[in-house]
């Protein structure tokens, strides 16, 4: 389907992009509402350096002033209606919206921090975060939304990854969704995220060090190989087509986690074929409605995307893949990181991986 975008600047220098299909006009700007003043905000907002671990910390003060949970009528994401309380889309519908988020971690044009004296370090939080806008339906989710939908929004992050890892400074493009209370969600229009960094983030640097030395000891992808098992034992699986398979790892750390990955070896969502993009929304949405059919209300996860970095060097060992980390271990319960996760960095994982892809697995799918 072609895919048309429109891009305004807002009163306050951030970029909003509206997405349309189907040969659809973008919606027009309501100009009293684009007039919005963007309110000034002050306190610090850097990168600093933890010498122990040896990786980047972003700070970012001005972020305690974002908005928490407002009234439905009060959303922000929603498209504006009322001239007198504009939001976030000066439109009254959209199909999709991407914008420069309001509270940002990173920015184009973050300021210089001053120089700390050794062992410590810090330099500007220069960047892009981006909020995406999946429907101007208050109250859906992602899953719920038609697949048709779904595989447009497949084209939208495809669209955003490759224009963002074209910026020079930009060496990861983070794509994810938080979604619910549970996960410390402060708006709940459905929505994702993306954040353009300008390192590659820890936890995706050793993943791309294990495939490097992994390929180096065993002569193959080490996602490549982790797929063909749980093909051949089934027992996790969760849901696949002859795109992507989705299943809970034999390794698993967390009880419900769903890993979903490219059954060929592609680096990023810019090298999926069309069908494949199709195959991926398949998939994802039929992954979604399981996690919202397990218990009969919409399961809080974190969804990211695992795919190659955009720093300018080769990463033939990145395979394409994204992670989902419920929050739940039964249905009444969630499972806390509590000391022997965040201070060692060391999972418990309390149930069995091959039970809980069971239980996904037979979840119907409600829509």
């Amino acid at each position: 389907m072609p895919l048309r975008k429109h891009q305004i600047t807002k009163p306050d220098g951030r970029y909003l992009i509206y997405y349309s299909f189907e040969g659809r006009e973008p919606p027009e700007p309501s100009v009293a509402a684009a007039e919005a003043p963007l309110e000034p905000k002050s306190g610090h907002m850097e990168l600093r350096w933890h010498p122990l671990l040896e990786e980047w910390v972003i700070v970012a003060t001005h972020r305690q002033e974002r908005t928490f949970l407002p009234p439905a009528e009060y959303c922000p994401l929603c498209p504006t209606h009322d001239p007198s309380f504009p939001t976030e889309v000066p439109a009254s519908d959209y199909e999709f919206v991407v914008f420069e988020n309001r509270f940002p971690s990173l920015r184009r044009d973050a300021p210089e921090p001053a120089s700390p004296a050794p062992p410590y370090a810090a330099t500007a939080a220069q960047g892009v975060c981006e909020v995406i806008l999946y429907s101007p339906d208050h109250d859906s989710t992602l899953g719920a939304m038609p697949l048709p939908v779904v595989r447009r929004l497949v084209d939208v992050w495809v669209d955003r990854y490759r224009e963002l890892a074209a910026r020079p400074e930009i060496a990861y493009v983070f794509i994810f969704e938080n979604r619910g209370r549970e996960i410390g969600v402060t708006l709940t229009h459905p929505h994702g995220q993306i954040y353009a960094f300008p390192y590659i983030p820890p936890r995706v640097e050793r993943e791309l060090a294990v495939a490097a030395r992994f390929r180096a000891e065993r002569g193959r992808c080490v996602y490549c190989t982790v797929l063909e098992r749980e093909r051949a034992e089934k027992t996790r699986l969760v849901a696949e087509n002859e795109s992507f398979t989705a299943f809970v790892p034999y390794f698993a750390r967390l009880p419900y986690e769903v890993h979903l990955v490219s059954r060929r070896h592609r680096s990023s969502l810019v090298e999926l074929s069309a069908r494949e993009r199709g195959g991926l929304a398949d998939v994802l949405k039929t992954v979604l409605l399981k996690y919202d059919s397990l218990w009969g209300f919409p399961m809080p996860f974190t969804m990211v995307m695992h795919q190659q970095p955009t720093d300018g060097r080769e990463h033939p060992d990145c395979h394409f893949h994204i992670e989902f980390a419920p929050p739940y271990r039964s249905r009444d319960k969630l499972k806390y990181l509590a000391g022997c996760e965040t201070g060692a960095g060391s999972f418990i994982n309390d149930t069995l991986p091959e039970e809980k892809a069971e239980e996904l697995r037979w979840a119907e799918p409600r829509t």
